[in-house]
């Protein structure tokens, strides 16, 4: 059984945070882009595809079923714990969300511009929309 997953605005996904204390930012980049590149503030990192391999993370669902206690048990998506993915621009992380939802996870989101949004006519991120772009609160190591 497939749930929907719904596309968040980066400002969309803020105010969801800000609004229902359960929702939870799952930043699914690779390790280095979490640490070098930066994150939003209170993101949780699990990646869905890091380094040295590149591939798939096969324990990526489990990982978020343990982060939300257990795979939350829920009747209906409106009384899910938001889950909301965020990777670099919003492609990663809509292919994670499918993931999710095809696991039976309700609730799953993914922020559509991601974390640095789409290269600009200059090959450079965080100039044409993402996280970042937005003005919204991050932090790096």
């Amino acid at each position: 059984m497939t749930t929907e997953m719904h596309d968040l605005s980066p400002q969309q996904a803020a105010q969801m945070l800000s609004d229902d204390p359960r929702a939870v930012l799952v930043d699914i980049r690779s390790s280095m882009e979490f640490l070098f590149v930066g994150h939003p503030v209170g993101a949780v990192h699990i990646p869905w595809i890091d380094e040295p391999d590149w591939d798939i993370n096969p324990h990526f669902v489990t990982e978020v079923r343990k982060l939300m206690l257990g795979g939350q048990s829920c009747d209906t998506e409106d009384n899910c714990a938001p889950v909301i993915l965020i990777c670099r621009s919003g492609k990663r992380s809509k292919e994670a969300g499918r993931a999710l939802a095809e696991a039976g996870l309700k609730g799953v989101y993914h922020v559509d511009e991601g974390f640095e949004g789409e290269l600009n006519e200059h090959h450079q991120r965080s100039s044409v929309g993402g996280w970042r772009f937005h003005g919204l609160p991050w932090e790096q190591c």
